[in-house]
């Protein structure tokens, strides 16, 4: 079953695109032009040209050196200026009206970035037009939320013969690092909530999804004051090691792997000081019990199994079905599996498409030979096939636990399926397992799910039957467990994990409330609210 990239004759003429090669950064409030060297972007798509097939080299972006992102700290730091600085003095209704500003500037961005989203990293059209949506839905709704936060921190508290209003301050400088399978989303939904709770930023763009990030770099310029976000770019061990050893960095803002993330914590000298906000690896388990409803719950397990090939945090990455209903879950999966299509981003309905990071299927391929070892058989027919950067989906069943795939995290188009006879092997995998993310049940049973929802709530983050696993939707809290998160992001969570709760308080006599009424006539402090009355 050979892949088939298309000729550039073919390419529609809306989806083609032409090689960005950008130049520019963003450093205290002013966009420079970078003369150093350069990184090459290329895209997960190939072009057939007279039979041969050749990458698209869709541009190329800054590749900073020490001295330069050492320059984007400053930058963060002297805007910040230990709390002192415009931004994190600046009232919430002042940082709100900045967010809305960009919201409305990034909004005439859409087509160009839904454009990039689906060059750069092969995400589907109906995908990459779903991140961009869902993000500006995500930055509306925390702008709501902090709007709330605010009303409900207002009112002032007299206890013990004292006065005291309780909010949010700001920790610091953040340093953000985004994922390369939700470059917008993911990111934003760190970045702007840090920078909204009155934080000043590093950002560095993942690996794979830079030039997306490039058309929004003057939305940042004209909504922020200067130093508020700087970029960088480049190689992590060369940019970030620096940044980090550096110890100015106050919150730590990271989604990838724990491997990454602990190698780059580690190099801060004061790690007391440091807050980590962490999104890692996850290996979701489905519990398929033998009385599921197959045939309703088939289309669920498949999609959460082989949405945007697999590359989800949240994505089913191991399948525990009850050996009863083995031969009819197979039966039905496959036939479901084979109404979804391989094709470009661009082609209508399409499901599979290319893999954008750089001998991810080589490394799949490897996952894959070791568990057919292990005796493993693929179910599909041209299952594992490889075409340059396409991988066509593996459905392996059944998976041993010798099998590397049995643990590791393959985060691509490989399903393996366990069969199981007691619900103490799945149960089992899921407690001696590093990972903690989520988990799904499948089952009519209520008495049997409950036992089971009792056991998983302290073992996972959350747990969902009959249903895929999912990140959103936003309001719902979303974290993990050992080695698969660390803090709690939503809309609401995000606004506090940014930011650190804060008293201030005076005595409660007539001097200390005439003090307090004058502080507020006069506006002098942008912390204290108005709420207060004699």
């Amino acid at each position: 079953m050979s892949f088939v990239f298309p000729t550039e004759e073919s390419i529609p003429l809306p989806y083609r695109i032409r090689p960005i090669h950008q130049k520019k950064y963003l450093l205290g409030g002013e966009i420079l032009e970078w003369t150093g060297e350069s990184q090459t972007v290329k895209s997960p798509i190939f072009l057939n040209r007279s039979g041969n097939l050749e990458q698209v080299i869709l541009g190329s972006y800054p590749s900073f050196d020490e001295t330069q992102s050492l320059k984007a700290l400053e930058a963060a730091v002297k805007a910040y200026n230990h709390g002192t600085g415009v931004w994190p003095t600046s009232t919430p209704m002042d940082r709100i009206r900045a967010v809305n500003h960009f919201i409305s500037l990034m909004k005439e961005k859409r087509d160009q970035i839904i454009l990039l989203l689906m060059w750069e990293i092969g995400k589907t059209e109906k995908d990459a037009t779903k991140e961009f949506d869902r993000t500006i839905e995500y930055l509306e709704d925390t702008v709501n939320a902090l709007l709330d936060l605010e009303s409900n921190s207002s009112k002032y508290i007299t206890q013990s013969g004292l006065i005291a209003q309780i909010k949010r301050s700001p920790y610091g400088v953040v340093l953000c690092m985004g994922p390369f399978n939700y470059p917008l989303n993911e990111t934003f939904c760190t970045l702007i909530p840090a920078i909204l709770m009155g934080n000043t930023v590093v950002f560095k763009p993942a690996k794979y999804g830079v030039l997306l990030l490039e058309p929004l770099l003057e939305c940042f310029q004209k909504a922020f004051p200067p130093g508020v976000i700087n970029t960088v770019y480049g190689d992590g061990a060369k940019v970030i090691s620096p940044i980090m050893e550096s110890g100015k960095i106050d919150v730590f803002a990271f989604i990838g792997s724990s491997q990454t993330a602990n190698l780059i914590t580690k190099k801060h000298p004061k790690l007391n000081r440091l807050r980590s906000v962490l999104g890692l690896n996850a290996k979701n388990p489905a519990i398929i019990l033998p009385d599921t409803d197959l045939k309703t719950m088939i289309p669920e397990i498949l999609a959460g199994s082989l949405s945007y090939n697999g590359q989800r945090c949240t994505a089913l990455k191991i399948l525990f079905v009850h050996k009863d209903i083995l031969d009819e879950f197979t039966q039905l999966y496959l036939e479901e599996f084979s109404k979804w299509k391989a094709g470009m981003p661009w082609d209508k309905d399409v499901n599979f498409t290319p893999l954008p990071e750089e001998g991810k299927t080589k490394w799949l391929k490897e996952l894959l030979d070791d568990a057919i070892d292990h005796g493993a058989k693929i179910l599909n027919p041209g299952g594992g096939e490889i075409t340059e950067s396409f991988l066509f989906p593996a459905i392996l069943s059944p998976v041993s636990p010798k099998a590397r795939l049995y643990t590791e995290e393959q985060f691509g188009p490989l399903v393996p399926i366990v069969p199981f006879t007691s619900i103490e092997e799945p149960l089992d995998y899921i407690i001696q397992s590093n990972m903690g993310q989520q988990a799904s049940i499948f089952g009519e049973d209520p008495n049997t799910v409950g036992k089971l929802i009792d056991i998983l709530v302290n073992q996972v983050a959350r747990v969902n039957w009959n249903a895929q696993c999912q990140r959103g939707p936003d309001a719902f809290p979303f974290s993990g467990r050992k080695d698969s998160a660390d803090g709690t992001l939503s809309v609401t969570d995000a606004l506090r994990v940014f930011s650190l709760r804060t008293v201030v308080s005076l005595k409660d006599t007539e001097k200390g409330r005439n003090l307090l009424e004058e502080v507020l006539k006069t506006n002098s402090s942008h912390y204290l609210s108005k709420e207060f009355h004699l």
